[in-house]
């Protein structure tokens, strides 16, 4: 696990050393173990690879940029590569020499043999960068799910590339402008989606995606796709064995490393059994992390508690309270580089760094929702949609505004909050059912958005449309069922535009690698093409993963219905922490986009007890942030 970062200036000079160095200095938190560089050119044509290494993997061996036998092939890498080991095999059979025992090299040797086509063999999380000497190309890609950030801009005709932004940045010519459009999905998604970014000269690398680069322009191309057809036609009892078997290799390849390991252990479904099927495969006690709130119904600690006690791992925990989120909200949302507002972030934030004190890698239950549809909001949809179908005096005035009479409470999860899922039937009927996310979690209302936003931003991002870009994605599946069409969405775009960013920067600002045995692009894939019923069964979802997991957890944890990983922020921003969002929100930058009576009003009604807007306040907050410290 480390970060990379390079330039490509088609024709002409390089930055100069200070300047290359800054650029790999500012991830120094991604790999504090080792810096490397290296400058090629090729006629008027100037490249520079730079790395910085969190040692894994053959940590006597692994320094990058690390090259072929001829020395005509050089590569920077972010990421880890399951299967190295079976395809060095193959490669040294064919008669490929290998210096290192490292998977990184693995890469260098494919690419001798396929060209741009070597990420198709590669089973793990990745972002590359890969120069060919002989004729001065650049290979960028990242991996096929989005675990690994790639991020890129052009700057006076160079291509600038690292896996954070905070990196490009330090480019003396860049301009930091803010992109409106960017900020206008932010508002509704509480991420910017891939490719765009909060910088208008910058944009993701979107995952599934390489680019080459010449002297021409920066295209990326697909070259992964999550397909949901043809469905298994095996039983159901066949379907749950082979997930088993699937699930516990894709745990077993994550188990190679030349450093200490431990899972993190939030008390859900998914990374309960990830520990469990660790348990099975280790001699020592498994170390295990866990997080918990002071708030007691935003807290599954005492589930986390079960299984570690269930398997005797050895446990750690950490509870987190709004002075600690105070403390912390700042510093951690500023490790994003743009406005992130997933308030669970912070919390992930205090679990990277009691993990890093005890471990270097740490497994997680990540995307066991996405892909085998344990979301809420999954068997929620239908009733919407016909909600949907009655008349607008219904669903647009009539319940809207007796909804509206009622007090909405900030202190529990939205999962169990009937009130605030309620309130939001107008947005369900109003927004498109193609955008499942936008209807039940979006943060603030094309309205809402309207009455906050100041006439003249408001007049530059007129007609862009948050629902069309998770529409695009529903139409664009290769799906048959509406679920299916959701999950790809979904994957799509929550899943690499949030929950993997935050999971990215958060470990990664304490140096420590976080993997992801469920989203193994081979298990996606498979269980992609399971049928619906396997997903979704009445208001349980993830019901085939429960089927084949049932014997290793306990009943609590098992039977349990989905919690979000959420922080009581409601209840903080009318109480600890309602001055510090005033202090925010009604100075500085902010104020140059968004309307001061606007949010006064938010903050008021909040306040109050008449509508729970934590959410959108800690939304602006991050927003606010940003601006000050980057635009």
């Amino acid at each position: 696990m480390c970060g990379i970062c390079g330039v490509h200036v088609p024709n002409g000079p390089l930055p100069d050393p200070g300047g290359l160095a800054a650029m790999n200095a500012a991830l120094a938190h991604r790999g504090p173990d080792g810096a490397g560089v290296r400058t090629f050119s090729l006629g008027p044509s100037n490249t520079a690879l730079m790395h910085r290494r969190l040692s894994i993997i053959d940590l006597a061996g692994g320094d990058q940029p690390l090259f072929n036998e001829d020395g005509t092939v050089w590569i920077v890498f972010n990421g880890e590569i399951y299967n190295f080991q079976a395809l060095r095999r193959d490669l040294e059979a064919k008669g490929h020499v290998f210096a290192t025992n490292s998977d990184t090299e693995v890469i260098v040797h494919l690419y001798e043999d396929h060209g741009p086509a070597c990420v198709d063999f590669l089973r793990g999380m990745f972002a590359l960068a890969l120069y060919d000497a002989k004729d001065g190309t650049l290979f960028l890609a990242r991996d096929r799910l989005g675990k690994k950030p790639l991020y890129y801009a052009e700057v006076n005709g160079a291509l600038v590339f690292a896996s954070e932004i905070k990196s490009i940045l330090t480019h003396p010519d860049f301009d930091r402008r803010v992109d409106l459009e960017a900020i206008n999905h932010y508002l509704t998604l509480q991420y910017v989606p891939d490719p765009m970014t909060a910088f208008a000269g910058i944009r993701s690398l979107p995952p599934g995606h390489r680019m080459s680069v010449g002297t021409g322009e920066f295209r990326p191309e697909r070259y992964w796709t999550l397909s949901y057809e043809p469905k298994h036609a095996a039983s159901e009892e066949d379907l749950a064995e082979e997930l088993r078997e699937r699930l516990t290799e894709a745990v077993r390849l994550r188990l190679v490393s030349d450093v200490p390991l431990g899972a993190h252990l939030s008390g859900g479904i998914d990374s309960s059994i990830i520990t469990a099927l660790m348990a099975s495969m280790t001699d020592a006690p498994v170390k295990t992390f866990s997080i918990g709130f002071r708030e007691a119904a935003f807290s599954e600690t005492a589930k986390a508690r079960a299984v570690a006690e269930r398997y005797g791992t050895d446990h750690h925990e950490f509870v987190v309270g709004w002075a600690e989120a105070l403390d912390m909200m700042e510093t951690a949302g500023l490790q994003f580089d743009q406005p992130f507002a997933d308030p669970s972030a912070l919390a992930v934030w205090f679990l990277s760094r009691m993990t890093r004190e005890h471990v270097t890698v740490a497994l997680n239950g990540d995307g066991g929702d996405e892909l085998f549809g344990g979301y809420q909001r999954y068997w929620l949809d239908p009733l919407a949609n016909a909600y949907a179908g009655l008349p607008a005096v219904i669903t647009q005035k009539l319940v809207p505004g007796l909804l509206a009479m009622v007090p909405e409470s900030g202190d529990r999860p939205i999962e169990k909050n009937w009130t605030a899922g309620a309130k939001r039937l107008a947005q369900a009927a109003a927004i498109s059912p193609k955008a499942s996310i936008v209807r039940w979690g979006s943060y603030f209302s094309p309205a809402m958005k309207r009455a906050l936003l100041r006439e003249e931003v408001r007049m530059q991002i007129a007609g862009l449309d948050t629902p069309g870009l998770l529409s695009r994605l529903f139409d664009a599946a290769e799906a048959e069922t509406f679920l299916d069409r959701t999950l790809a969405a979904d994957v799509g775009a929550y899943l690499p535009g949030d929950l993997l960013v935050k999971a990215d920067r958060m470990t990664m600002a304490h140096s420590l690698e976080g993997r992801s045995p469920l989203l193994d692009h081979e298990l996606a894939e498979w269980a992609a093409r399971l049928p619906t019923r396997c997903k979704m069964r009445g208001r349980n979802g993830k019901h085939l993963l429960r089927r084949a997991f049932a014997h290793l957890l306990p009943s609590e944890v098992m039977d349990q219905k989905k919690q979000g990983f959420g922080l009581p922020v409601g209840k903080w921003f009318r109480n600890e922490l309602r001055d510090c969002a005033r202090d925010t929100l009604l100075a500085g930058g902010i104020t140059d986009y968004v309307r001061t009576s606007e949010v006064e009003r938010l903050l008021d009604e909040h306040e109050r007890g008449r509508v729970d807007h934590g959410k959108r306040i800690y939304a602006l907050v991050m927003l606010a942030n940003w601006l000050n410290a980057f635009s």
